[in-house]
């Protein structure tokens, strides 16, 4: 995924961990100036397990909405876009 242009507008550029339901990356939005970076969360379960893709699919849709509706605050990162 390194290198990679995502929705046309975050280029990767760094692996930052992983966990039991994904990939986390540092990229760079191209879209503004200076192209700051910003952090791209990959949804990835580790099991293709029909069950286990609907409870990460669940989670990751909660985890989006959850920071969309907290707005912008220092403490808490802020969601630029899901796709």
């Amino acid at each position: 995924m390194l290198n990679e242009l995502l929705d046309r507008r975050y280029k990767v550029t760094d692996t930052l961990g992983s966990g039991g339901f994904g990939q986390t990356y540092i990229a760079e939005d191209t879209k503004l100036p200076g192209s700051p970076r910003c952090v791209v969360k990959h949804l990835k379960p580790s099991s293709n397990d029909p069950f286990t893709l609907q409870v990460a699919r669940r989670l990751f849709d909660s985890e989006a909405q959850t920071l969309q509706q907290m707005g912008t605050h220092p403490q808490i990162p802020q969601l630029l876009a899901f796709f």
